[in-house]
């Protein structure tokens, strides 16, 4: 088995006690270098024989960094709350006067955007008290154009028909199953087509691109790391206990406790 650790992972692991000494014992200046060496490979060996420390370590150290993320994107999603309850031209379902407001951050070309939106109707579902906002942050249009032409799709379904067939267009979409290069313009008509959209037009695409940089703009300010990046938080109030920032593919009970606490 081919044991791999990052450096901070190995300094704490022999920062571990591996023989019994005291506080006051001896400070490294007060061995000779034949000393230090002797005990460096006496702790290399250990670790060796022992690689479970390692192991262990380095999810400790991996367990510590993400609640170290996690507060501090709670923190920024708190900074950001009123750039979030901001939702003019933001597609939107629930009602205009719930009091937790659920917003996803995605993209259509996002696999595992994909793989939380039946998730994401079920919560939905579950909870007709909840407002849930859609973010288009089309972080893979760089490769593939046909995550903006998705977006401009969504949006001027949502513009010009509304919720439901937004809903219909932006969860047709992921059941194609075609992300990652392989959702077509194709995919993207019929989908909107049976949706209810009429044929496309452009003359709606400079607002949804000015929509989506501004999206582009506050995930980066939220310090999001890439879609889905979801914030469950409280309309009025948010504090941190009541936040909740989800980084990425998540259940639908984990989704259902984040809710939860923002009616706290």
């Amino acid at each position: 088995m081919t044991i791999r650790f990052n450096a901070a992972a190995l300094s704490l692991a022999l920062s571990f006690p591996l023989i019994s000494v005291h506080a006051s014992a001896a400070a490294p200046d007060d061995f000779t270098p034949a000393q230090q060496a002797r005990i460096g490979e006496i702790a290399a060996d250990y670790l060796v024989a022992h690689p479970q420390v390692l192991i262990d370590v380095s999810k400790k150290l991996q367990a510590q960094q993400a609640a170290l993320r996690a507060q501090l994107q709670t923190q920024s999603a708190l900074k950001g709350h009123r750039l979030l309850m901001q939702l003019d031209g933001v597609p939107v379902k629930g009602p205009q006067n719930a009091k937790v407001i659920v917003t996803e951050f995605f993209d259509y070309e996002c696999i595992a955007c994909s793989m939380m939106a039946p998730t994401m109707e079920q919560v939905m579902a579950s909870n007709p008290d909840v407002r849930f906002a859609f973010r288009d942050w089309t972080i893979f249009a760089g490769r593939y154009p046909e995550s903006t032409q998705a977006s401009h799709r969504g949006l001027a379904i949502w513009k010009d028909k509304g919720a439901d067939a937004y809903m219909a267009y932006h969860n047709g979409i992921y059941r194609t199953g075609h992300n990652e290069g392989k959702l077509t313009a194709d995919d993207i008509e019929k989908v909107a087509t049976a949706a209810g959209a009429g044929k496309e037009d452009a003359a709606n695409n400079a607002a949804a691109d000015a929509l989506i940089a501004g999206n582009s703009a506050l995930a980066e300010l939220l310090g999001l790391s890439g879609t889905p990046g979801i914030i469950v938080m409280p309309a009025e109030n948010a504090t941190a206990d009541n936040t909740t920032v989800i980084p990425g593919v998540v259940s639908a009970q984990v989704m259902q406790q984040a809710i939860s606490n923002a009616l706290k």
